[in-house]
């Protein structure tokens, strides 16, 4: 029996992880392994076929050349892990998928900018946090996302106040909100990565939300 991929995800560090647990049965769900790596949980030092960047706290502005006396909540140690281990990643062309920090993070490597905080621009879109896919996705036709989810319209759902605003080098943005404001980013070439906005380990038991860790998976392979 073949050996089920292996598949790195990264968080915060806390015993009490819903976003993890979450993570890993996608995972399990798709035909892999997870492994858990976070400031408090080293990697275990085998092979990793492919890697996910979760959410969690702001990402420090100075990363991103914003407002560094702006009140926010962040997590220096886990932003220096997480950068690190997207270099790796890119250097050596692992599958990366980034999950709403996740995906600001690609971004923020790759030398893109963000948003500090979309809520004064949000206009047709309420910014309460949920779990539930309350709020309308719609994908650029092209978009590589609409071959594995397998339409151009999502409901997702929304637990963010940071978004992607210029794409870095390699990315183009391919989701957007009812505010026009960027909700989902992928590579310009063959490489292989991936970044939403929402959470898709919340909404597994949708098809076009697991089709997101099969393409991880396949992509792995």
């Amino acid at each position: 029996m073949a050996e089920r991929p292996r598949i790195g995800i990264t968080g915060n560090g806390r015993r009490w992880a819903p976003a993890w647990w979450c993570a890993r049965l996608a995972v399990r769900l798709a035909g892999g392994v997870a492994e858990r790596i976070s400031v408090r949980h080293p990697p275990s030092g085998k092979p990793l076929s492919a890697l996910i960047i979760g959410g969690g706290n702001d990402i420090s502005p100075e990363h991103y050349q914003g407002d560094i006396l702006e009140k926010v909540k962040t997590d220096p140690e886990r932003d220096a892990l997480e950068m690190a281990w997207i270099r790796q990643a890119l250097d050596q062309r692992t599958p990366l998928l980034g999950i709403c920090r996740g995906a600001q993070l690609i971004n923020v490597v790759l030398g893109g900018s963000l948003y500090q905080d979309i809520r004064p621009l949000r206009k047709l879109t309420k910014n309460r946090p949920g779990l539930l896919p309350t709020k309308q996705v719609r994908l650029s036709p092209d978009a590589r996302l609409v071959a594995i989810c397998g339409k151009a319209r999502l409901a997702v759902n929304s637990l963010h106040h940071q978004a992607v605003k210029d794409p870095g080098e390699g990315l183009r943005v391919v989701g957007w909100d009812l505010d026009h404001l960027a909700q989902a980013i992928e590579s310009t070439d063959a490489r292989p990565i991936l970044g939403v906005q929402w959470h898709p380990e919340y909404l597994f038991y949708l098809p076009s939300q697991l089709a997101l860790f099969r393409w991880l998976l396949s992509a792995a392979a």
